[in-house]
């Protein structure tokens, strides 16, 4: 008889599912962007929440109903070496490369660095990032356990911890939102730079990858109907979602309050800091080195189980505890070269990736119209990509955008694709690709 899973099932999975998600940029981007939007807060929120919450729910619920066992398998569908490609790249940017040594950094920067003096900076640097990989490489060993380790202890200690600062937040505001100034960039389109805003949480990305560590948490309850495992996926992502855009909501505008006190800051983790000590002095810098040290070690956990249960499927000839350490130590050593410099490397590379990790899930979740066709997934994947190269090029570092090769396709961008200057210059031809996709499917049957 097949199991089904109770209600305080759903509470856990949701739980853990919250716990992988929210990790640094979670806690330190819809800050800033508070602080950016100022007066706007709102629309700059509700973009944020679209590619913050909805799309990586999207993500969990495309995992879920196509009943695949991963993204590779996902990606198959268009085709195996682009699914080789794509799996490889994705799972490099949310792990070695740039979210998870921005968990190490992040820790550091928040928790750590105010007690530090600047000469030793670099070396407890090295030695904390050191203890952070190792202790989630150690907790990652067993990733059957991430159930127990992340949901029913982590994550209700960091919500706690968090519960405490934007209690007091609110409780007693720093200033009004109604006169909070607005930067230049979400002067006019709030929401849209909002939406853009989003891609830095890198969760949409996340949700191909976590999404199999809910199904694989599903089976090892009992279940296992591809539509029952499906249903639960969906049910436990939703219970993540909310707690995720209520906190974030909270956050933003706890972001503009600080305007009230503090200038506009250079990252959502000094704002953190000044907020943590201004409501609690000393040991409000405690408090904030807590909650961010539980909720990046939590992530971390998550993100090295994903990345190492996703290369054994494409490297088979190596094991889970080689891939672990590999992930990990190159985290480390990444992580040593600082927050700052991981976000502005790693925004280009988001550029290119989103737009096609969007344009997957939603054909996914639409599969059904058409039967699945490669075809159609074919399609609208390369039209994206030509978007996504364009639009990873505008947002790389001058070195790389203004030199002339790449001012050129620059400039046929901007010309030629519509929403281009605020990010999303993809949707056009993915749109595009879709169409020509479901023509090419409909043509393909009126032949057979």
């Amino acid at each position: 008889m097949e199991k089904k899973l109770l209600f305080k099932d759903y509470l856990y999975i949701g739980s853990m599912l919250f716990g992988l998600f929210f990790g640094a940029g979670n806690l330190i981007f819809p800050v800033h962007m508070g602080q950016e939007a100022g007066a706007n807060v709102l629309l700059a929120n509700l973009g944020f929440l679209v590619t913050g919450i909805g799309l990586p729910f999207l993500g969990v619920i495309a995992i879920g109903s196509s009943q695949s066992n991963g993204l590779f398998e996902l990606a198959s569908r268009i085709n195996r070496r682009y699914a080789f490609i794509f799996t490889i790249l994705l799972y490099l940017v949310i792990g070695p490369f740039f979210a998870l040594p921005r968990l190490a950094t992040t820790s550091f920067e928040i928790g750590l660095a105010p007690f530090i003096p600047t000469e030793f900076m670099a070396l407890v640097l090295a030695g904390f990032s050191l203890l952070f990989f190792f202790t989630a490489w150690w907790f990652a060993r067993k990733p059957s356990k991430l159930l127990d380790y992340v949901g029913k202890f982590l994550n209700p200690l960091f919500l706690i911890l968090l519960g405490i600062l934007l209690f007091l937040a609110f409780f007693r505001p720093m200033g009004e939102i109604a006169s909070a100034p607005v930067q230049a960039s979400y002067g006019t389109s709030p929401f849209f730079k909002g939406f853009v805003e989003g891609y830095n949480t890198l969760d949409a990305l996340a949700s191909l990858a976590f999404g199999i560590i809910i199904v694989t948490t599903i089976r090892h309850r009992g279940v296992t109907k591809p539509s029952t495992i499906a249903i639960d996926t969906i049910k436990s992502g939703a219970v993540s979602i909310l707690l995720m855009g209520l906190i974030y909501s909270l956050l933003a505008y706890m972001g503009t309050m600080s305007l009230g006190q503090f200038p506009l800051s250079e990252n959502g983790g000094i704002a953190l800091a000044q907020i943590a000590h201004y409501y609690l002095g000393t040991s409000g810098s405690v408090v904030l080195a807590m909650i961010v040290i539980v909720a990046c070690l939590k992530t971390g956990i998550g993100l090295i189980s994903a990345f190492s249960e996703t290369f054994i499927e494409l490297f088979p000839k190596r094991n889970y505890v080689f891939f672990s350490t590999v992930v990990s130590t190159m985290a480390c050593l990444f992580a040593n070269i600082g927050l700052t410099k991981i976000i502005e490397f790693s925004i280009p590379v988001l550029m290119f990736l989103y737009p096609l990790a969007m344009t997957l899930i939603l054909l996914a979740i639409l599969g059904p119209l058409f039967k699945h066709d490669p075809r159609v997934y074919q399609m609208t994947t390369y039209f994206t990509l030509i978007a996504s190269v364009i639009d990873g090029l505008n947002a790389s570092p001058d070195f790389l955008s203004q030199t002339g090769w790449a001012q050129s396709i620059i400039s046929l961008g901007s010309s030629y694709l519509p929403f281009f200057s605020i990010g999303m210059g993809w949707v056009l031809p993915a749109c595009i690709g879709f169409v020509f996709g479901l023509i090419w499917h409909w043509l393909g049957k009126r032949t057979a």
